[in-house]
């Protein structure tokens, strides 16, 4: 597990890794990255075909992130998503326009910082309103105490378009 669009991930690496997704075509992959700037650039190329069974998202932490949503919707993908995880912070009423999925989570390990309920209800009542899936994924921190649960629910929610898991 790796960002695939980091850096020092050589295209033509990239290339071969989308092949073999491609081939694949009866798995159904999510491809997460930071770096949606660059996974916009390479898989805009005519030789880099739109994967019905490849899921493309990047990861937004805090509401300093909110143009990686922006670069998100540009990709050419049949599923986009968005990872707010670790969530740091509270995002408000987020564009999820042309976004299909929403994923929550918060921070683990030792050292993690809470993530607070109303945090996740923000994002959970946006995904609502703007007709996307929505999962919470963990609490990170408070996780032995509600495990998935959201106001006693559990958010298990996927696309209803393009590839199933």
């Amino acid at each position: 597990m790796s960002d695939l669009f980091q850096d020092k991930a050589d295209v033509a690496l990239i290339r071969k890794i989308w092949r073999v997704m491609e081939r694949a075509h009866w798995h159904s992959f999510q491809v997460l990255t930071k770096r949606p700037e660059r996974m916009l650039e390479i898989l805009s190329k005519p030789d880099l075909p739109t994967l019905p069974n490849v899921w493309l998202g990047t990861s937004v932490e805090s509401e300093d992130y909110l143009d990686r949503i922006n670069m998100l919707r540009l990709v050419p993908a049949q599923v986009r998503f968005v990872s707010f995880e670790p969530l740091l912070g509270p995002i408000t009423r987020p564009d999820l326009s042309d976004i299909h999925w929403a994923i929550v989570g918060g921070e683990s390990g030792p050292r993690a910082r809470p993530m607070e309920a109303w945090w996740v209800d923000e994002l959970r009542d946006a995904g609502q309103r703007q007709g996307v899936a929505f999962f919470v994924k963990q609490w990170g921190k408070r996780k032995k105490r509600t495990n998935r649960l959201l106001h006693r629910k559990t958010w298990d929610e996927y696309p209803r378009d393009g590839a199933t898991l």
